[in-house]
Formats: structure tokens, C-alpha cells, sequence
């Protein structure tokens, strides 16, 4: 029960939660792969076990170009934010996307070059969005829909503009600036469920149904498991602290030069 009380503590479910999708086809079957390759590799490690999910389709290009109503706000078990089931006024049919924080359901969002109505929700053109505005949902490469800025509480914001390059220059919440076209699409606001970042999971258990699985310190292995097992009593590993494989863990860089731009 003390478990219990503190994941209740650490985070309090919005009440307005909605399950309308349960009566149309919106989502299909998840395999579990936990952690395996085509080949049945394990390539991720520890991972495993886990409840039962189906997936939700999204819409990510968020029907371009037509008004949409917000039906109601759900848990997506398979990401950190919420979702919205939105019905396109237009060719009256039903998809999810994204939700914004402070959305409300019934309000109507749509794409618009008019910076007038730079509202939450709203889907722009970053060639209208105006300098300083918050955004979320954005695209890396124009007509690809939205690939960045899509978890829980993040946001981006709109710091310069340079029309002769047809560039805008966008601040993540790592603090880094990358810069994209100025033909990308995002929506006005930041993702929902800000307060995710505040969960206590509280217990084992809970982590177990979000398919994560017991990690164990490469010291506290055998000599064969790991390089930095064996020893008697307590032993720091005595060399760099190096991967099941003996490759270096500190120090060295770990990702390749992506095409997106970085300053």
C-alpha cells in the first residue's frame, strides 16, 4: 500500500480521459519483440514480458488542409503523451493524432497560414508561425509529417528565421538549434501530458508491465558474462568501463553525423 501511495502522489490521472475509439477499427494487433531482431537476436537488452497492447494508428500529417474536431482526449499505451480522436469535418472520417496541452475537447483545429489564428492545436506553415511561438509536432523534411518533438511535455521554439536560404532555426529542449525548411509544418503549442515527467513508478512491478526487465551491474557478473566481472569481494572492474564487449562506454561518441543540420 505504501508503494501505492507514493506513485499516487507522484502523479494524478487527468479525469477527463476518454475511451470513444473502443467501437471503431483504429487500431490493430501489437507482436511483442522483446528486444529480438528478425532473427530472433536479442539486440536490446533486458526486455521482456510486459501487458498486452494494441497499437494506435496515427495520422501524423493530421489531415492537411481541413477542419477537424477534437471528440476526445485517450491513453496511448505505446507513448508518453495523450492522443486525440479527431473527426475530419471535411471528408467525415475519424484518426488520432497528437494532443496539445490545454486542448479542450470539441474545439476545432485546422492548418492555417493565417497568423492571426496562431492558436494551441492549429497546424502553420513555419514560414507564418511568428518568432517566439512554441510549437511541437514538427517535421524534418517537408510533406514527411511530424518526427520531432513529439514526447510528453516537449516543446520547440521559433528562434530565427533566414528567408533567403529558406531556413528557420528551431531550439530543442536539449538546448541544441537545428535548422529546417521553411516549407515544414508544426502545430502551435507544446505535447500533453506535461506532468509525465513527475510518475514514480513506486514499485518492480509496475515497471515489469511496461516491459522492462531487471538490469544487472557488469561488476556484479561472472568472468564470463562481463570484462568487469569476477574478483573477490567488491571489485571496480580495474580497467575503463567498457560495454559487454569490451568497447569503451565513456568518452567516445556513440552516434553518427546525421543529414539534419545542427549549430
Amino acid at each position: 500500500m505504501k508503494s501505492l501511495r507514493v506513485y499516487k502522489k507522484s502523479y494524478v490521472f487527468p479525469s477527463n480521459i476518454q475511451s470513444w475509439s473502443s467501437n471503431f477499427k483504429l487500431s490493430r494487433n501489437k507482436k511483442k519483440i522483446s528486444g529480438r531482431n528478425n532473427r530472433g537476436r536479442i539486440c536490446v537488452w533486458n526486455r521482456g514480458g510486459g501487458h498486452k497492447r494494441k497499437y494506435r494508428l496515427l495520422d501524423f500529417k493530421g489531415s492537411f488542409n481541413t477542419k477537424n474536431r477534437l471528440m476526445s482526449i485517450e491513453y496511448d499505451p505505446n507513448r508518453s503523451s495523450f492522443i486525440g480522436l479527431y473527426f475530419n469535418l471535411k471528408e467525415k472520417e475519424l484518426f488520432y493524432d497528437l494532443v496539445s496541452e490545454n486542448q479542450k475537447e470539441g474545439s476545432i483545429s485546422k492548418f492555417t497560414n493565417n497568423v492571426e489564428e496562431s492558436f494551441i492545436g492549429n497546424k502553420m506553415s513555419l514560414h507564418n508561425i511568428p518568432l517566439g511561438t512554441l510549437i511541437h509536432s514538427l517535421e524534418g523534411t517537408p510533406g514527411r509529417g511530424s518526427q520531432y518533438l513529439r514526447g510528453a511535455g516537449t516543446f520547440g521554439k521559433v528562434q530565427k528565421k533566414d528567408i533567403e536560404k529558406n531556413l528557420v532555426y528551431i531550439k530543442m529542449p536539449s538546448k541544441k538549434i537545428i535548422c529546417v525548411s521553411l516549407d515544414c509544418i508544426a502545430t502551435i503549442g507544446c505535447v500533453s501530458n506535461t506532468a509525465h515527467k513527475n510518475k514514480n513508478l513506486a514499485k518492480a512491478g509496475r515497471s515489469r508491465w511496461l516491459n522492462r526487465r531487471p538490469t544487472v551491474r557488469g561488476v556484479a557478473m561472472n568472468p564470463v558474462d562481463h570484462p568487469h566481472g569476477g574478483g573477490e569481494g567488491k571489485t571496480s572492474g580495474g580497467r575503463p568501463s567498457v560495454t559487454p564487449w569490451g568497447r569503451l562506454t565513456r568518452g567516445k561518441k556513440t552516434s553518427r553525423s546525421r543529414k539534419i543540420k545542427q549549430f
